[in-house]
């Protein structure tokens, strides 16, 4: 539900009184005369270009720094959390930097960092950033102060898009195809990278505008970062498929000169993920798993829960293989660290720091303690409060438990009230209820906001927005209530979310262009028998009720024969059985199904120019495409859903 018509959004309020006594609170709580962290993110300096502005092709602006030019100021306004906001101006330290002579990274031209080792004819580019635009720029400014190097090799540390995604631009295809250039991955890269974020990739998609905050205007009371970085650059995503595969830990490559040592490190920050050490420079690289902050263990967009205990067990792992010798440590977001003590320190708080996390939550599970209990109590130790790259800027020790709790227990915490409670809208309509009324529920609230407890007035006042959706007063006391929630978080993630919900009860749902989950670069590369599985969780069950079809698939391209069987509203797929007595057969090039998919033609019209062809009943095979739902790109969060699913 939008602003009433014809009057513009309320914009950000002020921090209340207990905001500014609780952000005050933080200054003498953590050591900010401790400045070794912009000494580091500064050291190795080679250049930059102003803003780290970056144009794409169209015109349209992919990454700017520009936008967050009012963090220049030391202090933090009242409306950021102080250590947050410190954290926030270390991660628009941007340009090329010197890790150690031959190791070079490019930081704040994307979300991600992209590091580059120079061989003996060339330099090798570890993760290309999120887009094509900004990956092309960060090569060349590499390019501006180091030479005209060659692209000699290119490696994937993960499967997430902000270190593959840019690729196109630092490399040719074609000479990837033709192995003229290696490219390297971790096992399992292209199964993850394509399916990770196609099943649930819609909702996802919706949630992450959640968690990175990119829809959010930049400003002191509105997105100032991530965490991890300042944003998700906005240019063109292409996945170039590797071309060359590490499987075990102690495998090795020589790339134009350079040994390289990888690390398997699965199940961590991403379900495939890689370490790698260089003897020459003696340079650790760690990836995404020990960045200067507590990372994700259930990100806020949604994925499956990542392993805290192997997490710590991975980073012990290379202080067993490395930590004697390594002089320098460098991950994919963030700054190095330099010295062997340092190094050692660094990996070891890292460690410790999911260990803790992992063995407490589970300590205080099995006494009993539901994972709102464990949130509350756990904390994290003292002797790693005053660390900063300990700290909760992306991940936050309070979700995290909960996702220990859920990988382990799932999400019921036994209590059978919690086992099948109402849905949200007649929850808030028996809350409402049972509370007096929606004038009661108001009056308290106030009265609970100006005290400055704002955790449970943001509970009880969902409960009355989802009740009554268009009560104007109980949209902008939640939305107010939000705002001061996030101006507190030192979570950047946790701003982000607060923010973003505060502008979406006050304005509505931002209009933004349907956009579907499988962008081309997915689509190519995701497997059949995969893209079928999302085809069918697109069908509609209830409008499928009675329907049944068995089909065989022919794919004249690939080679592929699939049976597809819809039985009691259900899609199955057989890749190794066809049926003797099919309803139809489907003859057609993989590149037919993907252009259908893609909406660049329908089903209908591939039958009707002969690109697709049905012998048997073709009505089955259209009928089927007519029971597919179409995902919409935004749906609605902090309020019910304006249109009924059925």
């Amino acid at each position: 539900m939008a602003a009433s018509e014809g009057s513009a959004p309320e914009g950000p309020k002020a921090a209340s009184a207990a905001v500014v006594r609780q952000n005050a609170a933080v200054l003498d709580a953590l050591p900010f005369g401790d400045t070794r962290d912009f000494d580091d993110a500064r050291r190795g300096f080679l250049g930059t270009i102003e803003d780290a502005h970056i144009i794409g092709d169209t015109g349209r602006t992919v990454w700017t720094m520009k936008t967050y030019g009012f963090q220049r100021e030391e202090a933090a306004p009242p409306t950021v959390n102080p250590s947050l906001w410190r954290q926030a101006r270390l991660n628009t330290i941007h340009g090329l930097f010197e890790v150690v002579p031959g190791v070079y990274q490019v930081r704040g031209f994307d979300i991600a960092n992209m590091t580059l080792v120079e061989g003996q004819t060339g330099v090798i580019v570890v993760d290309a950033l999120t887009a094509v635009e900004t990956a092309r720029e960060a090569l060349a400014l590499y390019r501006r102060h180091r030479g005209d190097r060659p692209v000699t090799g290119v490696i994937y540390t993960h499967t997430h898009v902000d270190h593959w995604g840019g690729a196109a631009g630092v490399v040719d295809p074609k000479d990837v195809a033709t192995s003229k250039v290696p490219v390297i991955a971790p096992d399992q890269f292209m199964e993850h990278t394509v399916s990770e974020n196609v099943i649930a990739g819609d909702a996802m998609l919706r949630r992450a505008q959640y968690q990175f905050g990119g829809l959010l205007p930049r400003g002191p009371a509105q997105q100032v970062d991530c965490g991890l970085g300042k944003s998700i650059s906005a240019g063109r995503v292409a996945l170039v498929p590797p071309n060359d595969i590490i499987t075990r830990t102690g495998e090795t490559r020589t790339i134009d000169g350079v040994e390289f040592i990888f690390q398997m490190a699965p199940e961590t920050e991403a379900p495939a993920e890689m370490h790698f050490y260089l003897p020459v420079f003696k340079v650790l690289n760690l990836a995404e798993n020990a960045t200067h902050n507590f990372h994700n263990l259930l990100p806020f967009r949604g994925s499956q829960v990542r392993n805290s205990l192997d997490w710590s067990k991975y980073i012990q792992e290379a202080l067993d293989l490395w930590g004697d010798e390594a002089e320098a440590l460098c991950g994919q977001h963030h700054w190095p660290a330099w010295g062997r003590e340092c190094v050692v320190s660094h990996l070891e708080a890292q460690r410790d720091l999911y260990r803790y996390a992992h063995d407490q939550t589970v300590r205080l599970m099995n006494h009993g303690l539901k994972p709102a209990e464990i949130a509350e109590q756990i904390g994290t130790p003292k002797s790693l409060d005053g660390a900063w790259a300990t700290r909760g800027y992306y991940g936050h020790i309070r979700h995290n438990a909960k996702a220990i709790y859920q990988h382990y227990l799932g999400w019921y915490d036994a209590n059978p009230a919690n086992l099948d409670p109402l849905p949200p809208v007649e929850t808030g309509r028996k809350m409402v209820e049972y509370m007096g009324g929606a004038e009661a529920i108001l009056q308290r609230a106030r009265t609970d906001f100006d005290k400055g407890e704002f955790r449970f007035v943001a509970q009880v006042l969902s409960h009355l927005v989802f009740a009554e959706p268009g009560n104007a007063g109980a949209r902008s006391l939640l939305a107010d209530t939000f705002e001061q929630l996030g101006y507190l978080a030192e979570s950047a993630t946790w701003r982000n979310a607060y923010l973003f919900g505060a502008l979406e009860l006050r304005a509505g749902m931002p209009k933004v262009p349907s956009r579907s989950a499988i962008g081309p670069h997915i689509l190519r590369a995701l497997p059949t028998d995969q893209l079928f599985d999302y085809l069918a969780v697109r069908l509609n069950g209830p409008k499928a009720e009675g329907f049944r079809t068995t089909q065989n698939w022919i794919f004249s391209d690939t080679g592929e024969r699939f049976c597809i069987i819809v039985s009691n509203a259900a899609m199955s797929t057989s890749p190794r059985r066809l049926a003797d007595k099919p309803d139809a057969i489907v003859t057609l090039k993989r590149t037919d199904l993907d252009a259908v998919i893609s909406e660049k033609t329908t089903f209908d019209a591939a039958i009707g120019a002969g690109t697709i062809q049905i012998s048997g009943d073709p009505s089955k095979v259209t009928a089927l495409f007519s029971l597919l739902d179409t995902f919409e790109r935004m749906f609605e969060i902090v309020e019910p859903r304006s249109r009924v699913i059925t």
